[in-house]
């Protein structure tokens, strides 16, 4: 299987905030912005592996700005790095207030999505070839993302973390 760039699975998603997506204050429901996220994600994993895919984690997200009732949200999605049939992926979240001509940081976070054959079964996918200097960051930190999630998941002793152990212990 020939390894792929992170630009190949870049996925580009706009929505318009209108009444149906807001809370009592005027502001995008984060559980619709989620939502979105997901979307995103998953065509840029299903891009990446020409599979279906279903997602198995979703990292912390933090809200920085709210997203008020008018305005476009933009998400920017791609792969940071794949594993065996789990690939990880990067959401970079803004807001447009378009009357005022300005764009803000909304938030960021990382999905986890696996791969699926035919039979519903977790399949290999392309491994990530990072081309810039921050594709490199991401696929870098993605291991110890990894690991934390597996531990967070009880699916990974601490002890067998290498790539977090390296972090704090000095062997």
């Amino acid at each position: 299987m020939q390894s792929k760039s992170p630009s190949d699975s870049l996925t580009i998603m706009t929505e318009l905030v209108l009444p149906n997506d807001t809370n009592l204050f005027g502001n995008l429901m984060g559980g619709r912005l989620m939502y979105w996220m997901d979307i995103a994600a998953a065509l840029s994993a299903q891009k990446h592996c020409n599979a279906p895919v279903v997602t198995a984690s979703v990292d912390n997200i933090s809200f920085e700005n709210p997203i008020k009732l008018g305005n476009v949200v933009h998400m920017e999605a791609r792969i940071t790095r794949a594993f065996n049939t789990s690939m990880e992926i990067h959401l970079k979240v803004w807001g447009e207030d378009l009357t005022q001509q300005y764009k803000y940081k909304s938030n960021e976070a990382y999905y986890t999505f696996v791969a699926l054959d035919p039979n519903r079964k977790p399949r290999p996918v392309a491994s990530v070839l990072p081309e810039t200097a921050e594709e490199k960051k991401l696929f870098d930190g993605a291991l110890r993302r990894r690991q934390l999630r597996l531990i967070l998941g009880g699916k990974l002793h601490p002890d067998d973390a290498a790539e977090l152990r390296a972090l704090f212990v000095k062997d």
